[in-house]
């Protein structure tokens, strides 16, 4: 056991549990058999739920058994027991908060999954933190199993070994309200940005699709000097460390989702991986090349960070793009008319393809300089607020990830005294 648990004793993680909610994934439609329509959490839905993002869980359709006895309400807890990767263990939890539950009404987890409610004497919240805290503190890799390429979580066993800090329940409610502080700021933080972001697309909608002037031009993007760079490819003998000497975290398409590129579970790699055409920088656009599904590929963002030791996976490039040109063409390609273009181009069966013609040789229009200029001004302060306050995000997502595992230990009111903690600013 990892010698950071060794102070635990007496309780376990099991004592906290009530009752097990156990998954299901149902079916696409409604049938005779299963009429009743809910919304299934997956594995995949887990970070976005915790954002308070719901518009990406899909609909299913459901025995009445299965609703009546899984749907889910709030202040129950999903862990995902299937899934995972070589560097990311399964493991990973979803509160249902009162947003949730109101955005999606009713709601189960898929069978990958399963779902639990707490005992009157814990706070859920705070079972929450302490199983996100297990999480990234590595211990669910001690408790799997591996069958036809699937990782498992042995869930049983992982909860009734793992210990549980003995806090009463108004700790466990002071722990959860500063964590939960932290964690409802970056959701403002995101509200904010995508508010911007529409307002952006609102523009340039407006100006360049309902009004366009008939005497603009028609150009190639290549004829704006436009360049698509591949990423980075590599092998599974080559990932590396993030704490290794010399290294580049690489983005790969699962940190696209749509015009939001996020640092989850980057994949690291030697430097000597990474061209310098390949280095991202603030601003540069970055898009999804290849993917198993067609409403992926062509997924595109702004990259906004600072730390110039990131790139990107073979599965996307970056656009290099004039500046002047930045913003009218990165506002296209998050466009229903780019999005309906790519869908009819694509190519593969299995795994659908962009390439780099594909993208240059695409045509839109170009207005005159006075209107791109105009056009320029207004959106310019929109971005630079969204880095601002995709920045902030990161120092509060340290924070909060600094503070967790110290709140779990019992160290509250060393938190105050902390240099790290008076660095980050809220």
């Amino acid at each position: 056991m990892n010698k950071e648990l060794e102070f635990w004793k007496q309780k376990f993680i099991i004592d906290a549990i009530d009752y097990f909610i156990s998954g299901d994934w149902g079916q696409e439609s409604a049938t005779q058999e299963m009429p009743l329509k809910t919304f299934c959490i997956r594995g995949a839905d887990i970070e976005n739920v915790n954002l308070l993002k719901t518009n990406t869980i899909p609909v299913r359709y459901v025995k009445n058994t299965t609703y009546i006895n899984k749907s889910l309400d709030v202040g129950d807890i999903i862990i995902e027991k299937s899934g995972g990767s070589p560097v990311q263990s399964t493991g990973r939890t979803a509160y249902i908060d009162q947003q949730v539950k109101n955005d999606l009404e009713t709601i189960i987890c898929s069978n990958f999954c399963t779902a639990f409610r707490v005992k009157p004497e814990y706070d859920p919240q705070f079972i929450f933190y302490y199983l996100r805290n297990i999480y990234h503190s590595g211990v669910f890799f001690q408790f799997e199993s591996q069958t036809t390429g699937i990782k498992n979580l042995m869930l049983d066993v992982a909860l009734k070994e793992i210990p549980l800090s003995d806090f009463d329940l108004p700790t466990q409610r002071r722990i959860a309200t500063i964590l939960s502080a932290l964690d409802r700021k970056i959701i403002l933080n995101n509200l904010i940005n995508d508010n911007l972001e529409a307002m952006a697309k609102t523009i340039y909608h407006y100006r360049f699709v309902q009004n366009a002037d008939e005497k603009w031009e028609k150009k190639t993007l290549s004829e704006l000097g436009i360049d698509v760079i591949r990423g980075v490819t590599y092998h599974k003998q080559d990932i590396k460390n993030e704490k290794d000497k010399d290294v580049y975290g690489l983005l790969r398409a699962t940190n696209i989702t749509g015009h939001v590129l996020d640092l989850n579970d980057l994949v690291y790699v030697d430097a000597s991986f990474v061209s310098e055409n390949q280095t991202l920088n603030p601003f540069d656009i970055l898009i999804t090349m290849s993917s198993g599904s067609k409403e992926h590929v062509g997924k595109n963002g702004l990259y906004y960070f600072e730390d110039r030791k990131r790139s990107f996976g073979a599965f996307c490039s970056k656009i290099k793009v004039n500046e002047k040109y930045k913003y009218l063409i990165y506002m296209y390609l998050q466009s229903i008319q780019f999005r309906n273009y790519v869908k009819n181009i694509c190519l593969g069966t299995n795994i659908n393809n962009l390439n780099n013609e594909h993208i240059t040789s695409h045509r839109l229009i170009i207005p005159d300089d006075d209107s791109l200029q105009l056009f320029n001004n207004c959106v310019l302060s929109f971005f630079l607020k969204i880095q601002k306050n995709t920045i902030e995000n990161i120092h509060l997502i340290r924070l909060r990830d600094w503070l967790l595992p110290r709140l779990m230990n019992g160290q509250v009111s060393e938190v105050k005294r902390s240099a790290f903690a008076d660095d980050c600013y809220l």
